[in-house]
């Protein structure tokens, strides 16, 4: 009988040796467009997001996740560059040519390959918007998606943008909306371009992942990366009749034109900006909100398909999942529509860890990067990481080993806006026009009592400047604060290759 237990002792010590050696999957789960706010566990919006709430109560949130930044008008570019190949935004400016991206490929650098090198099985499915095909560094890659689907033209015109699109500076007003574009009309593509919502096929492709991760050894890496909720925001009807525009609080800081719009890139020529019409309404802003708020609600039953194949796969226990989104968006904040600019509600993203000894229902406060994701399942899977990757593993915060991470956050779009955050307050610098902004955040968390011109704050004014323009030699900035726009015409890298995709 002895005997018999002891055998059983020592194979069940066995069984928990392999599993603790077991290298965990990694499940990342990517929006597009998705400010902070927009998780309803974050009680800051009165919006439906049962799924990614459950993420926030199994696991770690960061509580404040940045994007670094961007060097065009299309920040997903820049900082899915970033994602991808680990380097900080000034690097991936250099290297983010169709070119340099296939030199990257080639030396196997890209966050995908390096996962493969450690011994997993890799997929994607959804928005990629990189210079590199997702076929030669996924072993599996399905419905890879362009940066966002293709607009739907009428003849016409309008300011800044010709000919007129059926999306762009809408609605008037009541009379507008009833006679205009429908975000569940199917008949004018984008979303519903190949017949089925493409949030609804990128759960198909993850569900379809899982099934055949079931069937390989290896450990699975799964970049699974919505479209949504980038405009056109298009949901089924059902989702939009779920925010009546009684239900839409309007911003706390909504105002009808930013001062500094045409000077710092966000006027009538920013293609963002034109969804909606200038100056901005209550009515169109509400419109807008009401639409964004479907379209995260619609992503989020997607996600909790995701969620329940895991669960029902039996991989879910070995399974770190991440979600995050390459950036926020403003949507009638500050009387900006996009996300090209420094203010939280477009820098700021959710950012949740669920996983094996991950802590659940805990925040974590330290500022991060959304990019530090990249080190860190390369550290979850036991694998180096490269010199050449410049953002932090997040593991050690996770396991609560290391109080601080990064001394300040760096913010920056094209030679119009630079930031810096540091402790509880952001000093944003706009160089072509000499603007300037100075907020606490943690007393003014929606920016909106502007502290510059307060000659109470003029020592905090000289210190943040000086810590922006010492943070900017740091990442190698080329901008020239003193000429603006000549030193970044002189910055611009190499096109003269056309780019891989």
């Amino acid at each position: 009988m002895f005997k018999h237990l002891l055998i059983a002792a020592v194979a069940a010590a066995s069984i928990c040796a392999v599993a603790e050696t077991e290298k965990p999957n990694i499940l990342f789960i990517f929006a597009d467009d998705l400010s902070y706010e927009t998780i309803g566990a974050f009680d800051i919006l009165d919006i439906d997001t049962p799924h990614l709430d459950s993420l926030v109560e199994a696991g770690t949130t960061f509580t404040h996740a940045y994007n670094m930044g961007a060097y065009n008008g299309a920040v997903c570019v820049a900082s899915r560059a970033m994602l991808n190949t680990g380097r900080f935004v000034w690097g991936t400016y250099q290297h983010d040519t169709g070119p340099k991206m296939k030199a990257e490929v080639e030396g196997g650098r890209m966050w995908s390959q390096l996962m493969n090198k450690a011994g997993y099985r890799t997929y994607m499915t959804g928005k990629w918007h990189v210079k590199a095909q997702p076929s030669d560094i996924f072993d599996v890659a399905a419905n890879d998606r362009p940066g966002m689907p293709r607009d739907f033209w009428r003849q016409g015109s309008a300011d800044g943008i010709k000919p007129k699109h059926y999306g762009y500076f809408r609605p008037v007003d009541e009379e507008d909306y009833k006679n205009g574009w429908k975000p569940w009309d199917t008949s004018n593509g984008g979303f519903w371009e190949g017949g089925k919502h493409w949030s609804e096929v990128v759960a198909d492709d993850a569900l379809d992942f899982i099934a055949d991760a079931k069937e390989h050894e290896e450990p699975f890496f799964m970049y699974v990366a919505f479209n949504a909720a980038h405009d056109p925001r298009q949901a089924p009807k059902e989702y939009i009749d779920r925010y009546p525009l009684d239900r839409i609080k309007l911003p706390e800081n909504f105002v009808p034109a930013y001062k500094y719009q045409d000077e710092i890139g966000c006027g009538k020529s920013l293609r963002d900006a034109a969804l909606a019409p200038f100056p901005r309404t209550e009515f169109a802003v509400k419109v807008h909100r009401q639409e964004y708020f479907a379209l995260i609600t619609h992503m989020d039953d997607q996600i909790g398909r995701i969620l329940q194949a895991l669960e029902e796969s039996g991989k879910a226990d070995n399974t770190y999942i991440v979600f995050t989104a390459d950036h926020g968006l403003a949507v009638g904040r500050h009387g900006l529509i996009g996300k090209q600019n420094m203010y939280d509600h477009s820098v700021r993203v959710p950012f949740m860890v669920v996983g094996p000894n991950i802590d659940k229902g805990t925040e974590n406060t330290n500022p991060i990067y959304l990019q530090d994701i990249m080190p860190t399942s390369l550290e979850l899977a036991g694998a180096p990481i490269p010199d050449y990757v410049e953002f932090k593993s997040l593991k050690a915060l996770l396991e609560g080993k290391k109080a601080e991470h990064y001394d300040s956050i760096y913010g920056a779009y094209k030679n119009q806006q630079r930031m810096i955050q540091k402790g509880d307050w952001k000093y944003i610098a706009y160089p072509t026009c000499d603007g300037e902004r100075l907020y606490n955040i943690k007393s003014d968390p929606f920016e909106m009592k502007d502290l510059s011109t307060n000659p109470e704050y003029a020592a905090k004014m000289k210190e943040l400047r000086s810590g922006l323009l010492a943070l900017s030699t740091d990442l190698n900035d080329p901008l020239d604060y003193n000429d603006p726009v000549t030193s970044w015409k002189k910055a611009a890298p190499s096109k003269s290759k056309k780019a891989a995709h």
